[in-house]
């Protein structure tokens, strides 16, 4: 039996700020409260899959005391890291090797995007930064409103960046100059975090703490349809949070899915917002597709497998209920997650059993498995990086 630690919940004026090993602490004065969720003690498996250690590295302070989500990013034979000061850093993905680090005069505060020759971060202060994936040098520099938490998203010629304030600003990929902003309505309480936008060529949709969807315009920052996800219920702040922190998914076929907090996973028509299918549940994580199983992490680490097609239950599992678990990742026929307490764990992706464990760090995993073919990639909360291949 394993022992666990009882998360804590503390409440701010602002933003309620939710981590891996308990509810988050704000500037500001705030009261602490019994865990939200009660961790499931582990118990042994019969672990079929093995997780062997390629290679591991420390990646300089790690995701620091406020847990900025600082998930790497692949792109072909490099993964890119940083720290929550401000140091970045290349690896070949395959060897561990460094090809190259800086350190940044602002101190990071998002997940990082690299791709077409670029790695894009965000900063604490409104950074927006673009970085030569050859060698770590600085390309443009740009200042958005607020905190940027959500990792920037590209398509062909933008680079979308949403802020905590709510905000959603286009910035030119070659330049960094801003060609459109898009402001919503915050509740006067919200999650810490923000969700990830999804951007393609002509559109990006965008969810926001009043637990709206919105599909903007990419030539202007119009919006052309908006979903309401979650509607707040309830007489209190904190009950009324409906927080749509999970990137929204969107299929080649123009299906679009979407989770909030306290409110509905929701199937939508891309192209018009019209609903496909919905069921209630609470998730802050980004859904997972594969195939036509639809994976998601609830609010109290319960994982289900949905037909992706009509929402309906393909298996669930309990067995990491309350253990602040990440969102899935996929390798190799498994689903990969990491909890509170460092631990790594595998689940077979038809069946939904747990199939593989092992311990990264005891700091914690608080952001998103990397994950390409078989190969696995953590990132823990004190900056240990590791590099695991999943085998039978």
């Amino acid at each position: 039996m394993i022992a666990t630690s009882s998360p804590r919940r503390r409440f701010s004026a602002r933003r309620l700020g939710l981590g891996a090993a308990a509810v988050a602490l704000l500037a500001g004065c705030a009261s602490q409260g019994e865990p939200l969720y009660t961790p499931q003690a582990l118990t042994d498996i019969d672990a079929t899959t093995r997780l062997d250690t390629r290679w591991d590295t420390g990646i300089g302070d790690g995701l620091g005391r406020a847990r900025y989500p600082l998930t790497p990013a692949r792109d072909g034979k490099q993964l890119f890291a940083a720290d929550a000061e401000g140091l970045v850093v290349a690896l070949n993905a395959d060897s561990g090797e460094r090809v190259w680090e800086v350190t940044l005069e602002s101190a990071v505060s998002s997940g990082l995007s690299a791709v077409d020759g670029r790695v894009y971060l965000g900063s604490k202060n409104g950074d927006v930064i673009a970085l030569d994936q050859s060698d770590g040098s600085e390309q443009w520099r740009a200042r958005v409103s607020s905190e940027v938490l959500a990792a920037p998203q590209a398509n062909r010629d933008l680079l979308i960046v949403q802020s905590t304030d709510g905000r959603i600003t286009a910035l030119d990929r070659d330049s960094g100059d801003t060609r459109w902003t898009y402001e919503s309505n915050l509740p006067s309480l919200t999650l810490r975090g923000t969700a990830t936008p999804r951007a393609i060529n002509p559109v990006t949709f965008a969810g926001f703490a009043n637990g709206r969807l919105v599909t903007l315009d990419n030539r202007s920052g119009q919006p052309l349809w908006q979903q309401q996800v979650a509607i707040p219920r309830g007489r209190t702040e904190v009950d009324r949070l409906v927080d749509l922190t999970g990137q929204p998914l969107l299929t080649p076929d123009g299906r679009l899915y979407v989770t909030s907090y306290n409110g509905r996973l929701m199937a939508l028509e891309a192209t018009r917002g019209k609903l496909m299918w919905e069921r209630r549940l609470s998730s802050r994580h980004a859904p997972l597709l594969v195939g036509d199983y639809l994976f998601v992490v609830t609010d109290d680490s319960r994982v289900l497998a949905l037909d992706a097609q009509n929402g309906d239950t393909r298996w669930e599992n309990k067995a990491l209920k309350g253990r602040w678990l990440t969102a899935p990742a996929f390798a190799d026929g498994r689903l990969v997650v990491g909890d509170f307490e460092g631990y790594l764990h595998l689940l077979d992706a038809p069946r939904g059993e747990l199939v593989g464990r092992t311990r990264v760090d005891r700091s914690g995993i608080t952001v998103t498995p990397v994950t390409e073919g078989s190969t696995v990639h953590v990132l823990a909360n004190d900056g240990t990086l590791e590099t695991l291949d999943v085998s039978p």
